[in-house]
């Protein structure tokens, strides 16, 4: 990667000294622009700039005076305090929810829907 970086910005150089630009003009034209694009990835910069040059429109809510905490993604949960249901308990419970779709599919009590 680095490699690949360095010869591309050789390449840009050699172009621009191509067009008559000195190689230190060239360089440090390059310095800038590469300072330009990193301004740009900073966050905090936005909240000075005013709206109409692409800052934070005034209603913007401020930012936290903490950042949030990363979340805990690789915690696992605890075990769970319930058990698995039994067959009596999921048959029953399967019951329950037939009747219920039965309830609303017709509440009218006319005839069912095909």
């Amino acid at each position: 990667m680095v490699l690949r970086f360095r010869s591309s910005y050789l390449n840009v150089l050699q172009m621009l000294t191509n067009f008559g630009i000195g190689p230190l003009v060239a360089a440090a034209l390059l310095f800038v622009a590469s300072l330009t694009l990193t301004a740009c990835s900073v966050g905090t910069i936005g909240e000075h700039i005013p709206a109409a040059a692409g800052g934070l429109p005034e209603g913007a809510p401020q930012r936290p005076a903490t950042p949030a905490p990363y979340p805990a993604v690789h915690d696992t949960p605890p075990p769970r305090s319930s058990s698995v249901l039994t067959d009596e308990e999921q048959k029953k419970l399967e019951d329950d929810l037939v009747a219920a779709r039965k309830r609303t599919a017709n509440p009218a009590g006319g005839a069912p829907n095909p």
